[in-house]
């Protein structure tokens, strides 16, 4: 599977089992225990192949437990569960250089799941940011998620940059909007939000904080690409 995905040369490629609904995402280098974007796209392609219908609630067997998938009619509702944040971790200095920014633009700093997430004061900086990713790769971690808040017709805008595992910048990354939804929530005051991931191809996503251990991420897909391919 993770050959399949280094041929595939995108940021996730998700791998079902239909008889089990046991689901695997591979990055072109590793697999990963947890892919918003690859479970939305799974789900889709289930509907559109007519295999599942509007109103059915799909169950995954995932590495991160059981993952479900309600399926609306121009929607899908993923239920992700809550990741724990820690916002009293020292920034990462040198982490911050290769990003390209300064300890002045911090407005928090923390980490979820082994991962970064630095909130910043500038939706235009975040924007502009064009990494280092070379000296990214050469400290320690798994990924790290900017963010800021968006006075843009979304309550807040991100990036998501993992060259650690092969994928320099993620598109659009639904395991990130769970810790997003975490954050935003607390600090906006709201349960409900939407946001933004300013990524060259970008994305759209509601997040919905259900409870304290779960959260609802919702989206769309669109198929771009169907085929076969013969395993020899």
């Amino acid at each position: 599977m993770r050959a399949i995905a280094a041929e595939m040369a995108v940021s996730e490629t998700a791998f079902l089992s239909l008889s089990t609904m046991q689901l695997r995402w591979f990055t072109p280098e590793i697999e990963v225990s947890l892919c918003g974007h690859g479970t939305l796209a799974v789900a889709h392609v289930l509907k559109e192949q007519g295999i599942y219908k509007t109103g059915d609630v799909l169950e995954f067997k995932t590495l991160s437990g059981i993952l479900t998938a309600h399926l609306d009619e121009n929607s899908i509702h993923l239920v992700f569960p809550t990741p724990m944040l820690d916002m009293k971790v020292s920034p990462n200095i040198d982490m911050l250089n290769f990003l390209g920014l300064a300890q002045s633009n911090l407005i928090a700093y923390g980490q979820f799941d082994n991962k970064q997430i630095i909130v910043i004061d500038n939706e235009s900086l975040l924007n502009d940011l064009s990494p280092d990713f070379s000296g990214l790769s050469k400290l320690k971690g798994r990924g790290v998620l900017v963010t800021a808040k968006s006075d843009s017709g979304v309550d807040f805008v991100s990036r998501y940059f993992a060259p650690w595992v092969g994928v320099n910048e993620d598109p659009v990354t639904g395991s990130a909007h769970c810790a997003l939804c975490v954050y935003w929530s607390k600090r906006l005051g709201k349960f409900q939000l939407k946001g933004y991931q300013a990524s060259k191809r970008g994305g759209f996503l509601d997040v919905e904080l259900l409870n304290p251990n779960q959260v609802k991420l919702s989206g769309q897909a669109v198929t771009v690409l169907s085929g076969r391919m013969k395993i020899a």
